[in-house]
């Protein structure tokens, strides 16, 4: 704002405008933080998406799901585990 708008305080309440969530900061302020749940269905929908294409076209016969489903749900998990564990490694103590 420029010195010469006005801004009624009566109106809003407040003394500044108030700065929105697109307002971006200074600085970058490091990694986007990972929702574990959406990371952890993510991979499971890849990998089941994966076993049902390799399925469907004929690369794995029936007799081989039997190893293959299971191998999404644990690289689903072992993603899930990583993330959690990943920032309390990263971080710098106070």
């Amino acid at each position: 704002m420029s010195e010469h708008d006005t801004y009624d305080t009566d109106v809003y309440g407040y003394d500044e405008p108030m700065v929105g969530p697109l307002d971006a900061p200074d600085e970058p302020t490091g990694f986007h933080p990972v929702n574990v749940g959406q990371l952890v269905m993510g991979i499971a929908f890849a990998g089941l998406v994966t076993v049902w294409a390799l399925f469907q076209a004929d690369v794995v016969q029936g007799h081989d799901l039997r190893w293959l489903m299971p191998i999404p749900w644990i690289a689903a998990g072992a993603a899930g585990l990583a993330a959690t564990v990943w920032p309390s490694r990263t971080r710098s103590p106070h």
